[in-house]
C-alpha cells in the first residue's frame, strides 16, 4: 500500500510537470485562498493579541487582584503597610503596587493647572503594560531621589514644549511648599485624554507637602494591586480577604477581587473575535475551492483521450480515479505551501504589524503555526474535493468513445 501511495504520488508530479502552464493558472486561486484564509487567521492573533494587551492596561494582567481596605468610620488603617508588606512575603508575590489617585496643582508658563497624578511602585509598570515614548519607568533607584521622579503622559509634554529627556527637564508641583520634580519618561496619551496627567511614585506622592499621608482630604484610601498566577487566584482572594480582616480587626473594611479583563467573561473572551475571523476564512477558502472545481473540470476535457488510452491498456477504474485525484492533491498542497510562506511574509511584515496593532502591542505574538496547519489542511481538502468530481467523470467515461474523443 505504501509503495502504491508513493508511486501513485510520483506519477501525479509528473503529470504537473507535464502539464505546468495548465496547473500553474489553476492552482494561482488556490495559492490565493491558502494566503488568504492563513493571513486573516495569522492577522487575527495579532488583532487578538492588542485587544488583550489594550484591556491589560487598563485593569491589569490576569490575574490581577485589588484589595482595598478602610475603617468604617472612612479613615485610613495605620497599620496597613506593614500588614500589606507581611503578605506579600507570606505568598511570595513579586508583582504589586499601592495605588492612589489624587490631583496635583503643576506650574505651566501659562499658569497654574490641577493635574490627574497616580501614586505607584515600580512593578505597576509591568502589571499595566506602561509602554512609554521616551525615557524609562520607575526602578528602585527613584525611591531614593531628592527631586522626586515623574512620568508625563504626551498632552503634558507637549504643553511644556517637548523638552529633551537629557537635559532633565523639571516641572514645579504647588501646595504648602513648591516641589520641583523631575521628568523620567513620557508614556503616549490615550485617544480620549485631551489633559496633562502623571504618574509618581506612591511614597514621593504621600510625603509631598502639599499634604499629609493620612490626609483624607487630599488622599483617599490607598488601593493595593497584585498579579499573580490565574490557576491560585481564587485561593489568594480568599487568603487575603481572611488574613487582612483578621489583622484590622471587625471595624474595618476589607474588600478583594479580581479586575483583569478575564473576571468579566464567560467562557472565551475572543469567542466573537474568533467566529468572525473564521467566517471570513471560511468564505475565501469556499471562493477558492469553487474556481478550483471549475478549472478542474474544464481541464479535464482535454484530457479524455488521455485516460481512454491509459483504460485501453489495463488501468483500472481504481487507478484512474486515484491518478486524477492524486494529481489535484498534490498540486494544492504546493500551492498550499506557497500560500502559507506568503502569509507568513505578509504578517510578520513590519508595515501590516504596525498597521493592525496601532501601537498597541508590545508582545507581538509569533506566526500562529495553528494557521499554517490550516492552511495546508485546507489546501488537502479542497485538492481532494475538487479531484473527487473530476475523478469520478473520468472512472465513468467509456474507453472506446474516450479513444475517439
Amino acid at each position: 500500500m505504501a509503495s502504491n501511495l508513493v508511486g501513485s504520488v510520483i506519477e501525479a508530479w509528473q503529470e504537473l510537470r507535464i502539464h505546468k502552464t495548465r496547473v500553474m493558472l489553476s492552482l494561482i486561486g488556490v495559492a490565493v485562498a491558502v494566503c488568504a484564509i492563513t493571513t486573516v487567521v495569522g492577522l487575527g492573533g495579532v488583532a487578538q493579541q492588542a485587544t488583550v494587551e489594550s484591556s491589560e492596561r487598563a485593569g491589569g494582567r490576569a490575574a490581577s487582584l485589588y484589595l482595598s481596605a478602610s475603617m468604617n468610620d472612612g479613615s485610613i488603617p495605620t497599620g496597613m503597610p506593614e500588614i500589606w508588606r507581611t503578605a506579600l512575603e507570606r505568598y511570595e508575590i513579586d508583582f504589586a503596587s499601592r495605588v492612589v489617585n489624587t490631583s496635583q496643582t503643576v506650574q505651566f508658563a501659562n499658569g497654574a493647572v490641577p493635574v490627574q497624578t497616580i501614586g505607584v511602585d515600580p512593578p505597576y509598570g509591568t502589571m499595566h503594560r506602561i509602554t512609554l515614548e521616551k525615557g524609562t519607568w520607575f526602578t528602585d533607584e527613584d525611591q531614593t531621589r531628592l527631586a522626586p521622579a515623574v512620568v508625563i503622559n504626551s498632552v503634558f509634554w507637549d504643553r511644556l514644549g517637548r523638552p529633551d529627556l537629557r537635559t532633565h527637564p523639571s516641572v514645579t508641583i504647588l501646595g504648602e511648599g513648591s516641589t520641583t520634580a523631575v521628568i523620567t519618561g513620557i508614556y503616549p496619551a490615550l485617544s480620549w485624554e485631551t489633559e496633562p496627567a502623571m504618574y509618581m511614585l506612591a511614597d514621593a506622592l504621600t510625603s509631598l507637602p502639599s499634604g499629609a499621608a493620612d490626609s483624607n482630604s487630599q488622599f483617599g484610601p490607598p488601593s493595593y494591586e497584585l498579579w499573580v498566577p490565574v490557576d491560585v487566584s481564587e485561593q489568594l482572594v480568599t487568603a487575603l480577604q481572611r488574613d487582612v480582616q483578621g489583622a484590622l480587626g471587625s471595624e474595618a473594611f476589607v474588600q478583594v477581587n479580581r479586575q483583569d479583563y478575564a473576571a468579566y467573561q464567560d467562557g472565551d473572551p475572543f469567542l466573537s473575535l474568533k467566529l468572525t475571523v473564521g467566517a471570513i476564512a471560511g468564505l475565501v477558502l469556499l471562493l477558492g475551492a469553487l474556481g478550483l472545481v471549475n478549472i478542474a473540470l474544464v481541464t479535464l476535457k482535454q484530457r479524455i483521450r488521455e485516460i481512454g488510452i491509459r483504460r485501453s491498456f489495463g488501468a483500472t477504474a481504481g487507478r484512474v480515479f486515484f491518478a486524477v485525484m492524486m494529481e489535484s492533491v498534490v498540486a494544492t498542497v504546493v500551492a498550499g505551501v506557497v500560500g502559507v510562506i506568503a502569509a507568513v511574509l505578509i504578517v510578520k511584515s513590519p508595515f501590516v504589524e504596525d498597521f493592525i496593532s496601532q501601537g498597541q502591542v508590545t508582545d507581538f505574538p509569533p506566526f500562529p503555526v495553528d494557521a499554517a496547519i490550516l492552511g495546508l489542511v485546507c489546501a488537502t481538502v479542497v485538492g481532494a474535493l475538487a479531484g473527487l468530481i473530476p475523478a469520478l467523470v473520468a472512472v465513468r467515461v467509456k474507453v472506446i468513445d474516450a479513444i475517439r474523443y
